[in-house]
């Protein structure tokens, strides 16, 4: 199994999951989101596994800067336009494996154990 890893490299949460990764001795790729950006069709089938509400990452400082027009009557389009324009706001890190069967959203050990170990 590869595991794709997806975040920003300075996200404490994101260098957690990778610490973690490292210590269980499991390949990833690492796919800086920040920088590379994340496609539609990927981020429409992330989307789809775990839905649009667990991914925006609305705490973050992105999300608070918005105008209130681009928060209000917020769905799954214009979420997913949101997260496309501004990739810091989808929640980190993201793992998907390689036969994209399952996405995992943030860094909980015992669910990553339970998945990826």
């Amino acid at each position: 199994m590869t595991i794709h890893l997806y975040g920003i490299p300075n996200c404490d949460t994101v260098r957690k999951a990778r610490k973690w990764l490292d210590g269980q001795s499991l390949d990833y790729t690492f796919h800086d989101f920040k920088k590379e950006g994340v496609d539609k069709a990927r981020l429409e089938r992330w989307v789809d596994e775990c839905s649009w509400e667990v991914l925006l990452n609305r705490r973050g400082t992105t999300y608070r800067k918005l105008d209130e027009a681009d928060k209000t009557d917020l769905d799954r389009a214009k979420a997913i336009a949101l997260m496309i324009e501004h990739p810091s706001m989808i929640k980190r890190p993201v793992v998907e494996t390689d036969d994209g069967a399952r996405v995992l959203v943030g860094f909980a050990e015992s669910e990553w154990e339970n998945t990826l170990s």
